[in-house]
C-alpha cells in the first residue's frame, strides 16, 4: 500500500504545474522531512560544472564550495566566468559548450589538472529565438546541449571512473520538464530556419540528453561512473526571465527559487542514492518515467536510440567505449 506521502508526490506530479513549481518541492520537503542535499564533507572531491555564472548552475557550485569540494566551473563568457568562479571560490575554465574545438582545450585544462572526478554536471544550455549554427553547421542548442556534454564526458570519463564500487564518479545532466512534449528522432533533431522555433528546438535537445543518459547507463560499468538526468522543476532564473518573459510574468509568484531548483543535482552529487543506481530520471529526490504522452513513447525505439548514439559519436568525433 503507497504511503500518504507517496500519494500526494504522485497527485503533484500527475498535475504538472503544482508539482513543478514552488508548491511541489514545498509540500515534498515537508513530507518527505528532507535533510539538507549535501549531509557530508566533501573535503578532497572534485566536481566539474558547466553553465555557473547564474541561475540553477551557480547555486549547484556554491553548494559543494560550501561543502568543502574543489569546484571546477566551466563558461563562455570569461568575464562572468571569471566573476562568478571568484564569488564561488571555485577554478574557471573557459569554454563555448556549443564548440567542440574549445570543449577539448577545457578537457585537456581539467585532465592535466586533475587526478580524479567525483562528479560532472552538464548545466549549460540557453533558449535561442533564434537558429544559429555552430562552425561545423549544428545548429547551437543542439552543439551546446547535446554534442558538447557528450565529448565533455567522453574526454572526462577516465577521470571520472574509480576503482571504489561503492563510490562511483557521478554524471548529471540537469534537463528540463518541457522534454516530455518532444519525441525522439535524430533525423528531425535541428530544426531548420524557417520552422524554428527556439522552445521546440529546446525540448528536442533536452529528449535527446535524457536517452544518451540512459545510454551511457548501458555502456558504463555502475560500480566506475554512474548516470543521472533531472529536471529541476520552473525556476526564477536570468534565463526564464529573458527567453520566457510572458511565462514569468505569469507564473513568477509561484516559481522555484535557483537554489531550490539545484536541490536534486546537489542531493545525487553527494547522497547514497545517487551512487546506488545509473541512467534515471529525477525530479525533487524521486525517480519519473521520462515520457508522459503516447505519442512521444512510440519514438523511443531501440532504432532511433542506435541512430542518435551513432550520430552524436560521430559529430563529437569520440568513442565513448574505448575512454576506459
Amino acid at each position: 500500500m503507497p504511503s500518504p506521502s507517496s500519494i500526494i508526490d504522485q497527485v503533484l506530479d500527475a498535475t504538472i504545474a503544482p508539482g513543478f513549481t514552488a508548491v511541489g518541492s514545498s509540500v515534498r520537503r515537508r513530507l518527505s522531512d528532507w535533510g539538507p542535499p549535501v549531509e557530508r564533507d566533501l573535503s578532497g572531491e572534485t566536481f566539474v560544472i558547466t553553465g555557473t555564472t547564474s541561475g540553477i548552475g551557480f547555486e549547484i557550485a556554491c553548494g559543494l564550495a560550501a561543502a568543502g569540494a574543489r569546484v571546477i566551473t566551466v563558461g563562455r563568457d570569461r568575464v562572468r566566468t571569471e566573476a562568478s568562479a571568484a564569488d564561488i571560490g571555485a577554478e574557471p575554465v573557459v569554454a563555448d559548450m556549443s564548440d567542440p574545438d574549445a570543449v577539448r582545450e577545457a578537457c585537456r585544462i581539467i585532465i592535466a589538472e586533475t587526478n580524479r572526478i567525483d562528479g560532472l554536471v552538464h548545466n549549460a544550455g540557453a533558449l535561442l529565438d533564434v537558429r544559429t549554427e555552430n562552425a561545423g553547421g549544428i545548429e547551437t542548442t543542439i552543439a551546446a546541449q547535446v554534442i558538447g556534454p557528450f565529448l565533455m564526458t567522453s574526454l572526462l570519463l577516465e577521470r571520472l571512473s574509480s576503482d571504489r564500487p561503492t563510490d562511483p564518479g557521478r554524471v548529471i545532466t540537469v534537463s528540463s520538464g518541457g522534454m516530455y512534449a518532444a519525441g525522439l528522432s535524430v533525423g528531425s533533431l535541428q530544426m531548420s530556419a524557417d520552422d524554428y522555433r527556439g522552445s521546440e528546438q529546446y525540448a528536442r535537445a533536452k529528449r535527446a540528453q535524457v536517452t544518451l543518459n540512459e545510454m551511457w547507463a548501458h555502456h558504463v560499468d555502475p560500480k566506475r561512473v554512474v548516470f543521472h538526468a533531472m529536471h529541476p522543476g520552473w525556476a526564477d532564473t536570468p534565463g526564464v526571465r529573458t527567453s520566457l518573459p510572458r511565462f514569468h510574468r505569469v507564473l513568477s509568484p509561484v516559481l522555484r527559487s535557483p537554489a531550490d531548483a539545484a536541490d536534486t543535482v546537489l542531493w545525487l552529487l553527494a547522497s547514497e542514492e545517487g551512487a546506488a543506481s545509473s541512467g534515471g530520471f529525477w525530479h525533487d529526490r524521486r525517480l519519473r518515467p521520462i515520457h508522459r504522452l503516447p505519442t512521444t513513447r512510440r519514438t523511443d525505439t531501440s532504432d532511433r536510440r542506435r541512430q542518435l548514439w551513432e550520430w552524436v559519436t560521430e559529430i563529437a568525433g569520440t568513442d565513448p567505449e574505448r575512454s576506459l
